[in-house]
């Protein structure tokens, strides 16, 4: 199954979105990697690593960030990866947060593979709320 990392600046928000998913797409492993390794607000490459490391199933790992540096960091552990660390084949999706997690939560949890869950990340952009 295709594993879910979010990084976010705020380690609350993480791991927030990461429960929600949990209660709603309950098979998909997500993993929040939110703040700093000092409990700050910020992203944390380190923290990125240990998630990438922690959600990985085998199907590979989908990177969700929240929003400017957090998108930084998640390119700069990819790049220093490489295009495949440890046998590990990692994605990042430009999504909504939290509409992304859950939809690429939904889509890991029927065992969609790594393309098709980023694609579902990135299709809740066009979600309509109202």
């Amino acid at each position: 199954m295709v594993g879910i990392v979010l990084v976010s600046h705020s380690a609350s928000l993480a791991e927030g979105a990461a429960e929600l998913v949990g209660q709603i797409a309950g098979g998909a492993r997500v993993v929040p990697a939110g703040g700093t390794g000092d409990g700050r607000l910020g992203t944390s490459t380190d923290l990125i690593l240990a998630a990438i490391a922690d959600a990985d199933q085998g199907a590979g790992v989908l990177l969700l960030p929240d929003l400017g540096s957090s998108v930084i960091s998640a390119r700069a552990v990819l790049a220093d990866l490489g295009d495949d660390p440890a046998g590990t084949r990692l994605a990042l999706a430009d999504a909504p947060f939290v509409e992304g997690a859950v939809a690429a939560g939904v889509a890991a949890s029927i065992g969609a593979d790594l393309a098709a869950v980023a694609r579902a990340a990135e299709e809740a952009r066009d979600a309509r709320k109202l």
